[in-house]
């Protein structure tokens, strides 16, 4: 394009990466951290060249078909592209980048610190110490179960779900995985894994699950009533993935009779609301949707958004494009 590309960014991004785009472009900052209606979502592309939304932000027909002329890429900030139509993103011939790969570690980070926390009770016993019930060391209390042997079933063998593998393979647990298909033998020698197409079959041998896939209509509501039925009893569950991956209302049931024996969640249906149910359980471990939740994680994001534009602007293909312009 000619001239300096007009930038709008609909949350507030680490300072550094803020200085540099003000720095390089025409850029319109979010001053406070808060996401944007969908009306400010309209006002704010009606008249910029690129739009850098996060994950809160949902780019949907109407709002596309509702930007002005000059709209031509979305930058989104997170690997994650299921909250952009992109279908209609296409059709105004609008380009669509990502910034894939760097939350890797830091997802498989929190989610090891779930599968590890979730067994040994770590919030009943954080809750005992911080609402000074704790009596003492006694030799049956808050008696947990050991990770080494259990079996970890991976749904979704991306990027993150080997990572995971790579963690927990170190604590002795075994790895088995359902996947669309399988990964190469190589790979699966790296960590031990065993492939298991029937993801039914999957979760009734597993001690944890724990979940890896995108969100896309195929995997909506995947681990529903029926699966988590499925689950090996005394099993627990962790999502660090998305939402509206799992029936919450069967996972609350099965919580609630003891069929599994707690869950770690990153990440729910309807965020920031949480289902109180869900917060009363002793053994749910629930957090703030901060699996990316890291300053080097969010930083190397925002230099990716960065590089992206600048690479779009001087005419080139960007290195993280998802969707061509239909042009």
């Amino acid at each position: 394009m000619n001239g300096t590309p007009r930038v709008v960014v609909t949350r507030h991004l680490l300072p550094s990466i803020e200085a540099r785009m003000r720095e390089l472009f025409d850029s319109r900052l979010n001053p406070d951290d808060r996401a944007l209606s969908h009306e400010e979502l309209q006002a704010a592309i009606a008249d910029c060249d690129v739009l850098v939304p996060t994950v809160t932000d949902t780019i949907d027909t109407s709002l596309i078909e509702s930007a002005g002329d000059r709209l031509k890429l979305i930058a989104s900030f997170g690997a994650g592209t299921d909250h952009i139509d992109l279908a209609a993103a296409a059709k105004r011939g609008i380009m669509v980048t990502n910034t894939p790969g760097v939350f890797t570690d830091d997802t498989a980070d929190l989610t090891m610190a779930m599968i590890i926390g979730v067994p040994r009770r770590i919030r009943e016993g954080t809750s005992l110490v911080r609402q000074k019930e704790w009596t003492g060391w006694a030799p049956s209390a808050l008696l947990g179960r050991q990770l080494g042997g259990k079996i970890l079933g991976i749904v979704g063998m991306g990027r993150i779900g080997q990572a995971v593998a790579h963690r927990a393979r170190a604590f002795g647990l075994e790895i088995h995985y359902h996947n669309r298909k399988p990964l190469p033998r190589a790979i699966e020698s790296m960590f031990g894994a065993t492939y298991v197409e029937n993801l039914d079959e999957m979760l009734g041998r597993s001690d944890i699950v724990t979940l890896h896939c995108p969100a896309s209509p195929e995997t909506h509501g995947l681990i529903d009533a029926g699966r988590i039925a499925a689950m090996k009893p005394g099993s627990a569950l962790v999502n660090t993935a998305r939402g509206d991956l799992v029936d919450y209302e069967a996972l609350i049931s099965a919580l609630q009779e003891g069929r599994l024996s707690g869950a770690g969640l990153d990440v729910f249906p309807q965020e920031p609301e949480i289902d109180p149910r869900l917060l009363a359980h002793p053994n749910v471990i629930a957090l703030p949707h901060i699996g990316s939740a890291t300053i080097e994680g969010r930083e190397a994001s925002g230099e990716k958004v960065i590089t992206n534009i600048r690479f779009w602007a001087d005419g080139h293909r960007p290195p993280d494009q998802v969707l061509d312009a239909l042009v």
